[in-house]
């Protein structure tokens, strides 16, 4: 089980093609509604809107990265100095853009949140505006990773997941479930966007192993005592741990991210 997760973990790895900590530049636009954004690939449903603020954003295969790179916070800035701040905002990834003639479609709240003081109805009559963007650590500031069961779940055959409040840099490359106390491990398959699931459910109380991108490598984290034996579907529940690692890509160099 470990080597299956560490060929995947790499596999991942050497699939992303952009330095995500690098600054990038592209145009963004907006989506008139966050709702859209709600029901996106990621599988996050309208709870999503709760997320950062509200400030979200649907990204491209290349950063999507086929459902690992939901969740991910990128800072962005448009390139308007008499409309925009320097700061920008934050957007945090929730779904997937197949636009080809932006990188992002974020919403309309994290549009306006780019405009200076009293400018956001200015940048948003824009429609699309040239930014600058870069990858940042989400920090969730003391709130542990959650676990959320779907409604698809049906017990005991079928368990699906999603992971919520994933701080740091980090992406999610594989994920184990178990009964608790027990070292017999039971892989978990990504079946879209945040969503895993398995068809081999253990009996009893579940805890949960997960691979995350850290540093140059991959980390373990384990989550002892997460699901009860009697588990819900639609509930949500903590993990008891805390991701804050920051991923570095194997990529080409570039600078420190800073903006200019």
């Amino acid at each position: 089980m470990a080597s299956f997760l560490c060929f995947l973990f790499f596999a991942t790895i050497s699939s992303a093609a952009a330095c995500d900590r690098c600054v990038h530049q592209t145009k963004v636009s907006y989506f008139s509604s966050a709702s859209a954004l709600s029901s996106g690939a990621c599988g996050y449903g309208t709870s999503a809107i709760s997320f950062n603020g509200g400030h979200l954003a649907a990204a491209v295969p290349s950063l999507y990265k086929d459902g690992a790179g939901c969740g991910a916070c990128f800072q962005m800035r448009c390139m308007n100095k008499t409309l925009c701040t320097k700061e920008g905002t934050i957007v945090m990834a929730t779904d997937l853009n197949k636009n080809n003639r932006t990188d992002f479609v974020v919403s309309s709240r994290a549009f306006m949140a780019m405009g200076n003081k009293g400018m956001s109805k200015d940048i948003l009559t824009l429609g699309i505006v040239d930014v600058e963007y870069k990858r940042v650590p989400c920090d969730y500031k003391n709130k542990n990773l959650a676990v959320r069961v779907e409604e698809s779940s049906q017990k005991p055959h079928y368990l699906a997941i999603k992971f919520l409040y994933q701080g740091g840099q980090t992406e999610i490359v594989g994920v184990d479930v178990a009964q608790v106390g027990s070292s017999n491990w039971n892989f978990m398959s990504r079946n879209h966007g945040a969503v895993w699931d398995t068809s081999r459910v253990p009996a009893g109380a579940l805890q949960f192993r997960l691979v995350v991108t850290a540093g140059y490598d991959g980390k373990w984290y384990w989550a002892k005592n997460v699901l009860p034996a009697d588990w819900k579907v639609g509930l949500t529940y903590d993990s008891g741990v805390q991701i804050t690692d920051i991923a570095q890509e194997g990529c080409s160099s570039c600078d420190d991210g800073s903006w200019k």
